[in-house]
């Protein structure tokens, strides 16, 4: 407990506008793109795999495209693909009174997704955690084919969302600024895909602003690491079988299937 209050009173007493201010400042300068090769260095970044090794600053890397073919997506519209490279932080079951756990906290639907009437088609259903690393590829991808029924943006400021963050803050998924889309698969029922902002920065960019998504495709970055969120109705979906906490993926691995 006192480990918690000491992480989160330093946490709130950096985390402002100015910070995130400098934060991005320091990012975006040319100054920054000296220690681009020391930042590929340190997080062992695969460099053949972009698609430009040109960059003039620390945050065009961060925001880097891959080439062509380098993450394949796996074939078959059932099929649900990773939308981030990343790490699998959490999965299970959405229990009847909205609860589910990552890093043994307990999360509510409605903080989550801000109203009642927001969460009731996900209650009994699955949910995924997805955390991105500062040295992940940090496009967002769409995880299946489906029509964009609705899109929000929920929360201001963001908080850790790394290993420290979701088990000494104060539930940053359900707090931190973020947008929600809810895409309508070809079974008739809905998903949620939660991009949450990492601390400081709640820099989450739309690049497809259609109503229709395809599997693979890009729709999105953020600009600094952070954490995705997928939500499912009951009897929707099932995870495959590696599909497990821990579990490293990249875009195009499959994680589960459509029912």
């Amino acid at each position: 407990m006192l480990r918690e209050k000491y992480y989160r009173s330093l946490v709130e007493l950096t985390n402002g506008r100015w910070s995130s201010t400098i934060l991005r400042g320091v990012a975006g300068s040319r100054f920054s793109k000296r220690i681009i090769s020391s930042y590929i260095r340190l997080y062992g970044i695969d460099t053949q795999e972009t698609e430009n090794n040109t960059y003039h600053n620390l945050h065009d890397f961060f925001t880097r495209k891959l080439k062509q073919g380098a993450r394949p997506i796996a074939e078959g519209a059932e099929l649900y693909t990773s939308p981030v490279d990343g790490k699998i932080e959490s999965c299970g079951d959405i229990v009847e009174n909205s609860i589910f756990l990552v890093k043994e906290k307990r999360y509510n639907l409605v903080d989550l997704l801000g109203k009642e009437e927001n969460i009731a088609k996900y209650i009994n259903g699955k949910y995924i955690v997805f955390y991105l690393s500062p040295a992940d590829y940090h496009r967002l991808h769409s995880p299946i084919d489906g029509e964009v029924i609705k899109q929000f943006t929920l929360g201001r400021k963001s908080y850790p969302v790394n290993s420290l963050g979701l088990t000494y803050g104060d539930q940053p998924i359900s707090k931190n600024y973020r947008q929600i889309t809810e895409l309508q698969t070809a079974n008739g029922a809905t998903c949620a895909f939660i991009k949450v902002g990492a601390m400081f920065v709640n820099s989450i960019h739309l690049t497809n602003t259609t109503t229709e998504w395809k599997k693979g495709e890009e729709v999105g970055f953020f600009s600094f690491g952070s954490t995705v969120v997928m939500l499912f109705e009951p009897n929707s979906a099932e995870f495959l079988e590696q599909t497990v906490p821990g579990q490293k993926i990249q875009v195009g691995q499959a994680f589960a299937h459509m029912l």
